[in-house]
């Protein structure tokens, strides 16, 4: 199995009901905020580490996303398409996608974020994780945490020491960027509606998932004002990349 991180898929299959009326007539991915899309800022941060292909599922006016997005040439990344009639959910995504994301027709290392953050994390950091989880025998997980936002202050997950728990302290938030293994997913037919929730609490039970704490900008962009919020603050900060 490859050991560089190379792939990445992004999240952008859903509907985005808490952001109606914008979402009746855009998918969510493409609202803008600092004068370009959500999910081109995304792609902005995946080519500058050096990804070189990016999967992106669709569902809701997903051929407005293609439309919008091309093939990735103006970014200087790959970009290929994984249409769902319906969203299948985070895993179903995958599991769907997975002709594309293994590039190689080998099980591969990828990071996955989702289409409606917004951050400033540096996915090259990622390296040396995609690398160990690529020599595993087992398939494990690395996942990105956040401090719990007020709407979720009892966390996801404990983090101590780079390793996941169900249970203890301190807690802190899925920041909805992690590292998977396609081994994970291939016994999931295509077509399949799954969450990743199941795959994050087996792998951290079994102690196959690490994580790390980033603690710098990081939003979930989920309504209309949060989304105006990002575009305001986004205007306003000196070299918005």
């Amino acid at each position: 199995m490859t050991s560089s991180l190379k792939l990445a898929m992004i999240f952008a299959a859903g509907r985005g009901e808490r952001m109606r009326p914008l979402t009746d007539t855009c998918p969510k991915p493409l609202l803008e905020a600092g004068g370009k899309p959500l999910i081109v800022w995304q792609i902005e941060r995946l080519a500058a580490a050096g990804i070189e292909t990016i999967v992106i599922n669709h569902a809701w006016l997903g051929a407005q996303i293609e439309a919008a997005l091309g093939d990735g040439s103006r970014w200087g990344v790959q970009l290929r398409f994984s249409a769902e009639t319906e969203a299948l959910e985070t895993a179903g995504g995958i599991a769907q996608a997975l002709p594309l994301i293994e590039t190689r027709g080998e099980p591969d290392v990828f990071v996955a974020v989702s289409g409606d953050v917004f951050c400033d994390f540096d996915y090259g950091s990622l390296g040396a994780h995609a690398a160990r989880l690529a020599s595993s025998a087992q398939p494990g997980m690395h996942l990105v945490m956040v401090p719990n936002p007020p709407f979720h202050t009892k966390g996801d997950f404990a983090l101590k020491d780079g390793t996941l728990s169900l249970e203890g302290a301190p807690r802190f938030t899925f920041g909805n960027i992690g590292l998977y293994d396609t081994r994970m997913f291939r016994d999931l037919a295509p077509g399949t509606r799954r969450a990743l929730t199941p795959y994050y609490r087996e792998t951290i039970a079994a102690g196959r998932a690490s994580g790390e704490l980033y603690e710098g900008r990081w939003e979930n962009v989920g309504t209309p004002a949060q989304l105006s919020a990002l575009d305001l603050a986004l205007r306003e900060r000196p070299a918005a990349r």
